[in-house]
């Protein structure tokens, strides 16, 4: 089964075509333009280099948050857009999960940390156990400190991953010896790890509802905040 897979949750735009053995292409960048801009240039340029027709793919898998409130609604447009167009199963993957997804090594404890605003993070953590990659602590979010502390007090080997280790921990906070930060190259999501998910939900015969699929936000929007802010009547 060969499927093309999105990750545009963050300011990395990673677009993958891959199967159940083999990652056949891959592209993934980290730059000042926006996903609108990328994202279907991307999705051309990896089906080409993969050597696989739009019309071969045999499914979709989309990262749905949490994340960038515009980058998720982005690339899930656009997974949905060709999902429906050419009618093929689509599945949404945690983009928590699909960055823990980089690192399967038992005994470690993986933790997923995502931007969640006003020095706040989206936090899920994660072990191997069995073959298999379990949540150990289902998503909250947290201010950073707390979550720093969360780790050395479980007194395990800790791994932390996202946006808010690299702009945020990576060489700018002191970590209790049982905790790291993982190299630049794992630090942030890849839709490698979208696909490989993606595969596992559709052998698994798991599907999504094309038609009401939604991104995973947690927290509602600034804008949306302001709004009802602005309109407390409106709001009740």
């Amino acid at each position: 089964m060969s499927i093309l897979a999105i990750d545009t949750a963050t300011q990395v735009s990673s677009v993958a075509v891959a199967s159940a053995d083999k990652l056949a292409a891959e592209l993934t960048m980290q730059a000042k333009l926006t996903h609108s801009e990328t994202l279907m240039p991307h999705i051309e340029k990896v089906l080409a280099m993969a050597g696989v027709k739009k019309e071969q793919l045999e499914g979709i898998a989309v990262s749905i948050g949490p994340g960038s409130f515009t980058g998720l609604r982005i690339g899930l447009a656009a997974a949905k857009a060709m999902a429906y167009a050419l009618n093929l199963p689509i599945v949404g993957v945690s983009t928590l999960k699909a960055l823990a997804y980089h690192y399967p090594v038992p005994g470690l404890r993986i933790v997923s940390l995502l931007d969640a605003q006003k020095g706040n993070a989206y936090r899920e953590s994660y072990e191997w156990q069995d073959g298999k990659l379990q949540v150990m602590q289902s998503v909250e979010v947290l201010p950073l400190a707390e979550i720093i502390a969360e780790c050395a007090e479980s007194g395990r080997p800790c791994v932390l991953l996202g946006d808010v280790a690299a702009k945020r921990v990576r060489g700018k906070m002191e970590l209790p010896q049982n905790v790291t930060v993982a190299p630049a190259h794992l630090i942030m999501p890849r839709a490698a790890c979208v696909a490989m998910l993606g595969l596992e939900e559709f052998a698994a015969g798991h599907r999504d509802n094309v038609m009401n699929m939604e991104p995973v936000y947690i927290r509602r929007s600034e804008a949306e905040v302001l709004w009802e802010k602005r309109h407390p009547e409106a709001a009740k």
